[in-house]
């Protein structure tokens, strides 16, 4: 008896809670996304609309690119599910490229004032420079596509990694110091007990803004690089004039990159302590 009716208060708990959940996180998106589905279709109801309609973005799409996604017809004529990994495999290989050598940069650069005072101004440039821009020095560089838009990935998402870890090393309490003097940490126990700890949630921040910029600069690249991927596939379609593949493409960029962000987000944390936060 008394089981039974301790029990039941959880189960209230529980469910209030997800109905709180669902009104406030599931419902507000879901009414905004119906609103502008619905203003989409009332601007395209003419005879001869400039763009596609949902509705017939749907039909036009359907079979193949929604239906199965990963179609595989040889050469560039692949589904979207198939664009998609390959460009996320070139942006895996660049992104690590650039969380390796922006964490390991800007540990150096954040322990050494006078380095720092060097490079500083020359980083701030080179930061500024538009993705696309790097594209003909990597082509030039390299003479191939696929190595050239990992370049791109690379140089364009390394800053936020490697300022936020200078920073994070430079934003190190002197509490801190102080403990590892009154211990006698030096070198790798200095590093790994004290320094890379404290600088963990400013890593993290730098590596959730370069996962985004990775994505935005992989997608861009293709268009111009060609082969296989997200990017050539929207801009083969707009060479063809299929705007209903190109807005079914730029869903699933759009969904894509949520989940990296979230995916990034997550990992984050997982590895940050709550009190670093």
């Amino acid at each position: 008896m008394t089981a039974t009716i301790g029990s039941r208060p959880r189960k209230k708990k529980g469910q209030s809670n997800l109905t709180k959940i669902i009104s406030q996180k599931v419902l507000p998106p879901l009414v905004f996304l119906v609103v502008v589905l619905l203003i989409w279709q009332l601007l395209c109801l003419g005879e001869k609309p400039n763009l596609p309609s949902p509705i017939t973005v749907i039909k036009e799409t359907w079979n193949p690119y929604i239906i199965n996604p990963f179609f595989d017809n040889g050469g560039a004529d692949k589904g979207l599910g198939l664009q998609i990994l390959a460009s996320l495999g070139r942006v895996a290989i660049g992104f690590t490229l650039s969380a390796v050598v922006g964490i390991a940069v800007g540990m150096i650069i954040g322990s050494i004032p006078i380095l720092y005072n060097a490079v500083d101004p020359v980083f701030q440039v080179l930061r500024t420079v538009p993705p696309l821009a790097w594209l003909p020095i990597s082509l030039a560089a390299f003479r191939e596509s696929n190595p050239s838009a990992i370049f791109v990935i690379f140089i364009t998402s390394v800053w936020p990694i490697l300022i936020n870890t200078t920073v994070g090393v430079q934003q190190l309490p002197q509490d801190y110091r102080n403990v590892a003097r009154v211990l006698r940490l030096r070198g790798s126990k200095y590093f790994f007990k004290i320094l890379f700890p404290a600088t963990v949630p400013y890593i993290f921040t730098g590596l959730r803004i370069g996962i985004g910029l990775s994505w935005l600069a992989i997608v861009a690249a293709e268009m111009l690089v060609g082969g296989v991927g997200i990017g050539f596939f929207i801009w083969d379609a707009y060479n063809s004039s299929l705007l209903s593949q190109i807005i079914l493409a730029l869903i699933y960029v759009g969904l894509v990159g949520l989940g990296l962000d979230k995916l990034m987000e997550f990992v984050g944390d997982r590895m940050i302590p709550q009190e670093r936060k």
